[in-house]
């Protein structure tokens, strides 16, 4: 296992980051990001997890629960 860390600087970033992200690979983004129009919505359907980073133990909970259904399906 490991861990992308994707710091981007532009909505065109996300372009470059879906070539380098491997297959079978499990994207998780600040909530932000799906307010971003069509980038929002190109993200929402390309299965992207949604995290909210001003509610701690939501983001928590929905990290966990990620870890959870990637073990039991054998995903990065």
């Amino acid at each position: 296992p490991f861990v992308i860390v994707c710091n981007h600087q532009a909505s065109l970033d996300l372009i470059g980051m879906v070539e380098v992200i491997p297959e079978r690979c499990v994207p998780i983004a600040k909530r932000e990001l799906l307010y971003l129009g069509t980038v929002g919505w190109a993200c929402w359907l390309s299965g992207i997890i949604f995290i909210d980073r001003r509610r701690r133990d939501a983001a928590i909970e929905v990290i966990s629960h990620t870890a959870g259904t990637m073990l039991r399906e054998n995903v990065r």
